[in-house]
């Protein structure tokens, strides 16, 4: 059985694949909730899509516990659909990584995410029906140089969701991780000429989402990677 999905709220939203998802969400016929620690910077995208926004730092887990509440009267409900969507980047030698700045970034990437969760599946589970989606990175399977807090964050986060899909799926729970395995294109971040497809389109990345939405339980992901294709595996 395909279920059937009705209210988004997308944590950690911005101008690149959140905007996407919001978009391709609200064309879907879904109402659509935007939560960010600034939200200044998603007006426009709110009155495209009919979103509500709502300010909220996923690191406080009372914050997130006060948005599932504040979102509820404007999507008619609980959100059916969470994707958690934050991240925080720290580059630096591990010899001069300062270790506050690192807790922060992994409080952001990966900490948020199990709050988001926990208040998602607390409502999910008396109807057992839901989908909790985490989005992932390159750094979610392979560590680079100088870049040890994201690794650490991206890790956490695909094994928080590889749980969450064991416990929460037989529950009726749709949980599932996206390795968005290479950089998405941006007005910042074009394709140069002489490489097309170098980059991942972002509406391409929101439409995999939706395919994981659309999937009979009887097989469902609990994860997908999407790269673009003129990668050397």
């Amino acid at each position: 059985m395909i279920p059937t999905y009705r209210r988004a709220l997308i944590v950690g939203a911005g101008s690149g694949l959140s905007a996407s998802l919001a978009r391709l969400f609200a064309a879907e016929g879904l109402k659509v909730a935007l939560a960010a620690r600034n939200i200044e910077k998603l007006e426009a995208l709110a009155g495209e899509t009919g979103a509500a926004l709502h300010a909220c730092d996923a690191t406080d887990p009372g914050a997130v516990e006060a948005l599932f509440a504040r979102c509820e009267p404007a999507l008619g409900g609980a959100p059916d659909v969470v994707v958690y969507n934050a991240s925080a980047r720290l580059r630096g030698g591990i010899a001069d990584l300062d270790p506050a700045a690192v807790a922060r970034a992994l409080a952001v990437t990966a900490t948020g995410g199990f709050f988001v969760a926990q208040a998602a599946a607390r409502r999910m589970l008396p109807h057992r029906h839901g989908a909790i989606l985490f989005t992932g990175a390159s750094a979610s399977v392979k560590g680079f140089s100088e870049s040890a807090p994201f690794a650490m964050g991206k890790f956490a986060l695909r094994g928080l969701a590889q749980s969450l899909s064991r416990e929460l799926q037989p529950q009726g729970i749709h949980v599932a991780h996206v390795i968005v395995d290479g950089a998405i294109r941006s007005a910042a971040r074009p394709d140069s000429g002489d490489r097309p497809d170098a980059t991942l389109d972002p509406e391409a990345i929101a439409g995999t989402y939706l395919a994981l939405l659309r999937q009979d339980r009887s097989a469902w992901s609990d994860e997908v990677a999407v790269r673009p294709w003129v990668e050397r595996f």
